[in-house]
């Protein structure tokens, strides 16, 4: 794992980033969620600063909206399945039976919680460095980064344009209140469908919207093909 992060993490703070609250809560161990607080700080401060030198010509506004696209839930999903993060995981048992390693909200969270843990390691100078490394690939497709950070806007907009109405959601959750999992389902007219998956009806609704998007949008690029 150290080895596609790119970064000296130490070994205990690394095995904690790691730890999903669910494999914490069965094991009687702590979980990662302090390291997400923190990384999620250390990624907005790298974030912000890189789209601030980068372009220095955008108003506040546009600036705040690409922040939003890199640091999405759908971006750090992203994210971590490009360095192949899920597997690597700690999860409790009824996580691992729902496929929790390739659940966005798990695999954003996860990501944060690896920053956090490498700003504990390495330092604040090393740790945003790790940082723009991983966001470099959304930061060079920004259509996609445009996306992530409203994917509900996103797939009305090409619903709209195809003609196929309002996309339609149902959401239904399961679990105990502790590890709420929610699971929602979208529909865009006779043109595609998909699901997404998070801790609240939003996530999951923003999961199952980027799935529906990339669809249409990989749809017409192989029409255009």
């Amino acid at each position: 794992m150290l080895d596609v992060l790119g970064v000296d993490i130490d070994p205990e703070l690394l095995e904690l980033a790691l730890t999903h609250r669910s494999y914490a809560y069965e094991h009687g161990v702590k979980d990662n969620e302090r390291l997400e607080f923190l990384g999620d700080s250390v990624l907005g401060r790298a974030v912000t600063v890189l789209l601030y030198e980068r372009y220095p010509d955008e108003p506040e506004g546009a600036l705040a909206k690409r922040r939003s696209g890199v640091v999405s839930t759908v971006a750090l999903a992203r994210i971590a399945r490009a360095i192949g993060l899920g597997p690597h995981i700690r999860l409790g048992r009824g996580e691992v039976r729902t496929g929790g390693e390739a659940k966005a909200s798990i695999l954003a969270d996860t990501v944060e919680a690896l920053i956090g843990a490498a700003f504990l390691s390495v330092g604040s100078e090393a740790a945003e460095a790790f940082v723009l490394r991983l966001v470099a690939p959304l930061l060079d497709d920004p259509d996609r980064a445009g996306a992530g950070t409203d994917p509900k806007t996103a797939l009305q907009e090409v619903a709209a344009r195809r003609g196929a109405g309002v996309p339609v959601y149902t959401v239904a959750g399961t679990g105990p209140e502790h590890a709420r999992v929610f699971t929602a389902t979208v529909a865009v007219g006779d043109l595609a469908a998909a699901s997404g998956e998070g801790t609240s009806k939003k996530q999951a609704e923003t999961a199952a919207a980027w799935a529906a998007y990339q669809l249409l949008v990989k749809g017409s690029d192989a029409a255009r093909a």
